[in-house]
C-alpha cells in the first residue's frame, strides 16, 4: 500500500522498526501522517508515499527534486509596442562641388635658368595666379616642379623641387596657410616636348637651340583646390 520514496524497492513489515508513531494514512493525502498530522518519517529521516500518491502532490521537504520541476507558467509576453514613426526626413543639404584651379607657369618666367630664385616677374606671375583663384576657398594648394632632361636626373630632380619650394615660400609670405601647400619636384620625368628636340645636337647647357627647344619642360604647374565661394 505504501511507498518509500528514495527506495521504491524496499519492503517494510512494520512501521516502528523506523521509530514512526501513530502512523495513518489519507486518501486526500500522498504521504504518510503520525497522529499529530506531521508527515511521518523512517529512522532515515526519510517520508513514506501512499499509495494515492501522485508526482503533483509532491512537497519540498520530501521530494524537493520533483517540486524544483513544477515550474509556475511563464507569463505571457508582453504586447509589443507599436513602432515609433519614423521621423520626417530632413531636406538633403545642397552638394558643395569641389572647384580647381590649374596654372602652368613657365620656368623662364618665375626663374633665370637653372636658378630656384624668383625673379620680380615671377612674384607678379603668381600674384595674377593667385587672383585667379580668389573665388575659390583654398583647400590645397599644389606646386609640381620641372624640369629639362639637360643635366644628371638627380641634379635635376633636386633644381625642380627648390622651384616648388620657392613657389610656396613666395605664397606664404602672402598669408597663404603654409599647410595647405604641398609641393614636388618631378625633375625631368614629365617632359612635355616629347621628341621635338631630340635632333637638336649636343644635349649640354652650352647648346642654346637645344636649351630654347626644351624651355616648355621648364616650368611650374600649380593647382589650386577648394570650394567655390557663394
Amino acid at each position: 500500500m505504501f511507498k518509500h520514496i528514495a527506495r521504491p524497492l524496499l519492503l517494510v513489515a512494520a512501521f516502528g522498526s523506523f521509530g514512526v508513531t501513530y502512523a495513518q494514512s489519507s486518501s486526500t493525502q500522498g504521504y504518510l501522517v503520525d497522529g499529530r498530522g506531521v508527515v511521518a518519517k523512517s529512522g532515515a529521516n526519510l517520508c513514506w508515499r501512499t499509495g494515492y500518491w501522485t508526482p503533483a502532490m509532491a512537497i519540498a521537504e520530501c521530494d524537493p527534486d520533483l517540486v524544483k520541476k513544477v515550474q509556475a507558467p511563464k507569463p505571457a509576453p508582453a504586447p509589443a509596442a507599436a513602432p515609433a514613426p519614423a521621423p520626417a526626413a530632413k531636406p538633403a543639404a545642397p552638394v558643395t562641388k569641389p572647384a580647381a584651379q590649374k596654372v602652368t607657369l613657365s620656368a623662364d618666367a618665375l626663374f633665370d635658368f637653372d636658378k630656384a630664385v624668383l625673379r620680380a616677374d615671377g612674384k607678379a606671375k603668381l600674384d595674377d595666379a593667385a587672383a585667379k583663384a580668389k573665388d575659390v576657398k583654398i583647400e590645397v594648394i599644389i606646386a609640381v616642379g620641372h624640369a629639362d632632361r639637360i643635366g644628371t636626373d638627380k641634379y635635376n630632380l633636386k633644381l625642380s623641387q627648390r622651384r616648388a619650394d620657392a613657389v610656396k615660400a613666395y605664397l606664404v609670405s602672402k598669408g597663404i596657410d603654409a599647410n595647405r601647400i604641398y609641393t614636388e619636384g618631378k625633375g625631368e620625368k614629365q617632359p612635355v616636348t616629347g621628341n621635338t628636340c631630340r635632333k637638336m645636337g649636343a644635349e649640354n647647357r652650352k647648346n642654346k637651340k637645344l636649351v630654347a627647344c626644351l624651355q616648355p619642360d621648364r616650368r611650374v604647374e600649380i593647382e589650386f583646390i577648394g570650394t567655390t565661394r557663394k
